[in-house]
């Protein structure tokens, strides 16, 4: 169930990256029964990660802080919609809920425009900014059967 509090949080560590000048304006929280577990501000540019966006960093905390992979019993709470690297990992991630405050357009109209990769996933591999092509199918495909087959693996 959607908190205020919670939000007003992930607002507040994206003002955070303003202030310190750190990162991209954007911030996140996960939340599980009533308490922040997780806490993640943009840190791209102060880690030289590319993959460190607000939501990843939060996932990353929650998930150290809980001794998990998985957030099932959680809610997320991001400043802004999530771009679509940040949607896969909370996808991954399980929780029960997400909220955001900012949408993507707001977004693009600072400077963040994520239509770019939504309209990418959408093309043939050939008809991409970055070309992408397929290899050695088969080999990778037979670790995927033996990965199915195995009976210690831990699913996720």
């Amino acid at each position: 169930m959607y908190e205020e509090k919670f939000m007003k949080e992930a607002v507040a560590l994206s003002e955070q990256c303003l202030s310190l000048e750190q990162g991209g304006p954007f911030g996140a929280v996960v939340v599980k029964d009533g308490k922040i577990v997780g806490r993640g501000r943009n840190m791209v540019t102060v880690n030289n990660d590319p993959t460190a966006h607000a939501e990843v960093m939060a996932i990353r905390n929650a998930c150290k802080n809980l001794n998990t992979f998985q957030l099932t019993e959680c809610d997320i709470y991001s400043s802004c919609e999530p771009c679509p690297m940040c949607l896969g990992a909370i996808y991954w991630a399980r929780p029960k809920h997400l909220y955001f405050a900012a949408d993507r357009e707001q977004a693009s109209l600072a400077g963040f425009d994520d239509s770019f990769i939504y309209h990418e996933l959408t093309l043939p591999y050939s008809e991409r900014k970055i070309p992408t092509e397929r290899h050695l199918y088969s080999d990778a495909g037979l670790v995927l059967e033996n990965w199915k087959h195995n009976e210690r693996k831990i699913e996720y």
